[in-house]
């Protein structure tokens, strides 16, 4: 299982807040599809939301501990009915913050940019 800081899974759970479910857990339980789905939503966006239908809180965290331990993941939020799962692209290793990546310089030749506003006054 991944293991993320307090300030990553914060900043995880900030980020998830605006995301839809995109794999759904019914009354099959974990099956190797869903893992599968799993599997294949964390590869194209390493951050995604799960829902589990069911009442059952023991299953949900169940199935959260399961997804976590055998696709590698790292547990951001558990609350209701939806998970919140993440792991890191393994094509991409840049981290958890996007303001720590390296920024991409212009040539010193470049034209410096124009601004898009303008003032009249």
């Amino acid at each position: 299982m991944l293991q993320i800081s307090s300030a990553q899974r914060r900043e995880l759970r900030a980020k998830a807040h605006d995301l839809n479910p995109v794999v759904s857990i019914a009354e099959n339980g974990l099956t190797e599809a869903v893992l599968k789905e799993i599997n294949m939503n964390l590869n194209a966006h390493e951050l995604i939301k799960i829902r589990v239908y069911g009442d059952s809180r023991e299953n949900r965290l169940a199935y959260y501990d399961q997804i976590c331990a055998q696709l590698d993941a790292a547990p951001v939020q558990h609350i209701g009915k939806l998970l919140v799962v993440y792991r890191p692209s393994p094509t991409d290793n840049a981290t958890v913050n996007p303001k720590k990546a390296p920024k991409s310089k212009r040539p010193a030749s470049a034209a410096p940019r124009k601004s898009k506003r303008s003032f009249q006054g």
